[in-house]
């Protein structure tokens, strides 16, 4: 009796020290809408499983890719690295920028763009020098460096995806459900960072529309795409492009043919949602261990979308077995490129091997 004791008082103890303990989420409620049914253009399919698969083994994380004009393929991994993909297959760990390598891009001089999530925008030349090209805007420094693109114009316009959490306490971010996020835009003529959007839910993949007149932002947190009109009559209005997506929207990218591709890490997550109701128990959630927080299920998904907002089409993997926690999908030379936050690989797909769309090369 005297054990038993001791053993529930060491119970007690423990579970109202986890209780007292503050939690690192101040949580908001939010009322996420009913997921939509996984049918018409979003049937799931087994398309994605017949892409290549590069660099199998060889990379960690390959978050996001962009092919230079001398067919090379350059990706960032989760251990700080850019790697090389060349044509023959060849992997070279080019170089490493100190920080976490996400949405990338190369510029008309041939200058590597990388939103690194702790280091900022930087500015790679040919021969790997890193320039830090913005650290901070309005006098707050990025804390997610999440994506990047560059306009017709030369401009660039990125994400600071949270101003409060950094990119391994991302699923804090998404328990506190408050708006942390910027939509950023840097003119390489001024090396000025203006702020375009504040208090946006994790703004992550971004696109240019193809006359320069409108930007498109994942809201990751809330489903959704976002239309910003950075020309013409509309200037400086936000509208929504495509809501309540079937998982939770990364980074996108346009091809020649004006469609909008959108990379899903994940599907939605029932216990998120339901936990979005209830701010109290998100705040518990955040104080228990990773292993023991909700998982993302194993799953490769990628849209279409037209420049309506329509969804045309869907690529999936229901297994996550080939191509899984997908976070970027890049069209170049008649093939899509695939990146992923924890895979070991990066998936490239014949746009001829798509079904309505073969032939139509960007």
């Amino acid at each position: 009796m005297k054990w038993l004791l001791i053993a529930l008082l060491a119970l007690f103890l423990l579970f109202g020290g986890f209780l007292l303990t503050p939690s690192p989420v101040d949580s908001k409620a939010w009322q996420a809408p009913k997921p939509p049914p996984m049918t018409g253009a979003y049937v799931p399919n087994g398309y994605l499983r017949q892409a290549e698969l590069l660099a199998k083994g060889q990379v960690y994380g390959p978050e996001d890719t962009t092919v230079g004009t001398d067919g090379v393929l350059y990706a960032g991994t989760q251990d700080g690295k850019i790697i090389r993909v060349f044509p023959d297959g060849r992997v070279d760990d080019w170089l490493e920028t100190g920080g976490r390598p996400l949405g990338m891009v190369m510029d008309q001089q041939g200058n590597l763009l990388v939103a690194d999530s702790g280091k900022g925008l930087l500015s790679i030349t040919p021969e790997g020098e890193i320039n830090v090209l913005s650290r901070e805007a309005a006098g707050t420094p990025f804390r997610f460096t999440d994506d990047v693109i560059i306009a017709p114009d030369g401009r660039v316009y990125f994400t600071d995806a949270s101003s409060r959490f950094g990119q391994h306490d991302y699923l804090l971010d998404l328990l506190e459900m408050r708006p942390h996020g910027r939509l950023l835009r840097y003119n390489p003529r001024t090396r000025k960072t203006e702020v375009l959007l504040a208090n946006l839910y994790f703004p992550n993949g971004v696109a240019v529309s193809p006359e320069g007149d409108y930007v498109l932002v994942n809201e990751t947190w809330k489903y959704r795409i976002l239309k910003y009109w950075i020309a013409g009559p509309k200037a400086g209005r936000t509208e929504v492009f495509a809501d309540n997506l079937p998982g939770f929207p990364d980074n996108l990218a346009i091809d020649h043919e004006g469609r909008y591709w959108v990379a899903f890490p994940t599907l939605r997550n029932a216990q998120i949602d339901a936990m979005h109701t209830k701010p109290w128990l998100k705040d518990l959630v955040a104080k228990l261990p990773d292993s023991l927080k909700p998982k993302p299920q194993e799953y490769g998904l990628v849209v279409a979308f037209d420049a309506t907002g329509k969804a045309l089409l869907s690529l999936h993997d229901t297994k996550g077995t080939h191509l899984q926690e997908i976070t970027s999908v890049n069209p170049h030379n008649g093939y899509l490129y695939f990146g992923s936050l924890h895979n070991d690989r990066i998936g490239k797909l014949s746009l001829q091997a798509i079904p309505g769309i073969g032939g139509n090369h960007d």
